[in-house]
């Protein structure tokens, strides 16, 4: 599991289905009040999994990056929100689905800021077909995402 700083970070980069207007929002909404800002995520690469229909973030090239949302919750939402993000994400499973990691995103009007993503950890799924590469790195754009089955992600 990722590590929790002291002092802790309220905010998650999203670019996927958690995103707002997206199959997972009500996930996020859970946790509590956030705010949601247009954000970016240099230095990773955006894939699309097929027959999943859900993303993965890779770690990139300097010249990709990956578009989304940063959700900033209140502090006191914080403690309640990371549960669920982390069970959808499937962090704890064995092996992780995603691991949580600490990075910096650039939101609008240029300012950085440090924010959690999920990073896809299962790599042998990214050795098989289905893997589609998002070039501008907007999942909103992909093709074929839509819920394959109700129980899935």
């Amino acid at each position: 599991m990722a590590r929790v700083p002291e002092q802790p970070l309220t905010r998650v980069f999203v670019y996927g289905t958690l995103m707002p207007g997206e199959r997972n929002a009500h996930v996020a909404a859970q946790g509590g009040t956030f705010e949601a800002r247009p954000a970016r995520l240099p230095g990773f690469r955006l894939l699309h999994l097929l027959p999943e229909a859900y993303p993965a973030v890779v770690p990139g090239g300097a010249g990709e990056k990956v578009c989304g949302q940063v959700l900033t919750y209140a502090r006191e939402d914080w403690g309640v929100a990371l549960p669920f993000l982390d069970a959808l994400e499937g962090v704890d499973e064995v092996p992780p689905l995603y691991t949580r990691e600490e990075v910096t995103v650039t939101l609008e009007g240029e300012e950085t800021c440090a924010a959690w993503v999920y990073v896809y950890a299962n790599a042998a799924r990214l050795a098989r077909p289905g893997v589609v590469p998002i070039p501008d790195g907007d999942w909103r754009g992909a093709p074929d995402r839509a819920r394959p089955r109700p129980e899935d992600r």
